[in-house]
């Protein structure tokens, strides 16, 4: 295999309208949760010029109002009015309250190990988890530039010196590698929208957001550009209003971005307006989280963890460890190592990742927190999977 490539990932800002569709789903997980630890809540967003639609299966004690949760969300993001208008927007649902037949609170922490297997998966998903060393979060660096482009593009810092901008923005990054190893940034991408057009012109939006955005994050990083590194903003011409004004969006279209950047596989599972007890989405967390303490123990510099869970086993029916050629033991014995050290069932990983509680914890907000900017490598939120408190035992 040819190990010199060019490898693209992207990000998008909290007022892309997938985004805005993904942090909604999640702030109303947190809303549940925050009332209700014990609540079951699946929530799905999708949003067009002027119209939200929102799909909710619920079984809590929690009493919402589930539309003015959204529309906080879409208060927070900061549209103008019109592009997406907060409260004369239409909200749509569909809300089905399983509460009478479905609901029935468990206390994880009185459980014990016999009891902990008696909860089982209720979803069949295969799902994996990726850590290698390209950068401090053990993440790869494409994905991991990507974010903290979007992150400042959509900043406060930003937005007050540019005021022009709104929040509707995606960025790309590629990132040229030499046998196997990130060596230099092959361009950059941006894109923003803007007020109007007489707002700023083409050279002057370049002009800002490379002073403003590329610049600033390059500072932080041990990866800078080049003078051969390609930086694009705005490619096909201004982007006026942007947001569902301009292009729909849709709870959970984008799990490569709140992964990998697609540079290592991922289960296809929405991760977002789902609570803990999915296993589609915390069996994403757990994986991530064994494959993490793998390369922090130097064990290996590149490492995938895949689950396959089964409706009705508490624990995955398979477990595979690969380090793709860069392991110091074999990819078998790290296998039983790792199956030995982590408690991979599904009634452990909420317990043990303290997963109901979160939101009332952190004040709120924990999930919707996750909906952008990745799921994964958040060094900003200190979340429970990035913990690497089990690579010594590893050794």
């Amino acid at each position: 295999m040819n190990d010199n490539f060019i490898f693209t990932s992207e990000s998008s800002t909290t007022g892309h309208p997938d985004k805005l569709c993904d942090q909604v789903s999640d702030a109303i997980v947190d809303q549940f949760l925050m009332e209700d630890p014990h609540s079951k809540i699946v929530a799905e967003c999708a949003v067009s010029s002027g119209v939200m639609f929102i799909s909710a299966h619920f079984a809590s004690k929690a009493k919402l109002d589930i539309p003015e949760v959204a529309r906080q969300v879409i208060r927070d993001v900061g549209y103008s009015k019109d592009v997406f208008d907060a409260d004369a927007c239409t909200i749509m649902t569909s809300f089905m309250d399983h509460t009478v037949t479905a609901y029935s609170p468990v206390e994880l922490e009185e459980l014990d190990d016999g009891q902990i297997d008696q909860i089982t998966a209720k979803h069949q998903v295969t799902v994996f988890g990726y850590a290698c060393d390209q950068t401090t979060a053990l993440l790869p660096l494409p994905i991991w530039l990507a974010h903290r482009f979007a992150e400042r593009l959509a900043s406060s810092k930003v937005v007050k010196k540019l005021p022009y901008l709104l929040p509707d923005g995606k960025t790309q990054v590629s990132v040229e590698y030499e046998n196997g190893d990130p060596k230099r940034i092959h361009s950059i991408t941006l894109v923003a929208s803007q007020t109007e057009a007489e707002a700023a012109n083409l050279d002057q939006l370049r002009d800002d957001l490379i002073k403003e955005v590329v610049q600033p994050v390059l500072k932080t990083e041990p990866f800078k550009a080049d003078d051969k590194t390609l930086i694009f903003v705005n490619p096909e011409g201004p982007l006026i209003g942007g947001g569902p004004a301009a292009h729909s969006g849709l709870t959970g279209r984008k799990t490569g971005m709140d992964t990998y950047g697609e540079y290592a596989r991922h289960s296809g599972a929405a991760l977002s307006g789902k609570d803990p007890m999915r296993i589609d989405r915390i069996g994403a967390y757990v994986a991530r989280y064994a494959a993490k303490n793998v390369v922090a123990s130097g064990l290996a510099r590149e490492c995938e963890v895949q689950l396959s869970y089964s409706i009705g086993n508490a624990a995955p029916v398979s477990l595979r460890v690969r380090t793709f050629g860069t392991g110091e033991v074999d990819d078998h014995q790290l296998t039983k190592r790792v199956n030995e050290l982590f408690d991979f069932r599904l009634a452990s990983i909420v317990r043990d990742f303290r997963l109901q509680q979160l939101p009332a914890e952190r004040g709120g907000g924990f999930y919707r927190k996750l909906a952008v900017y990745g799921h994964m490598g958040r060094l900003d939120l200190d979340l429970p999977w990035e913990m690497t408190d089990k690579a010594e035992a590893l050794k």
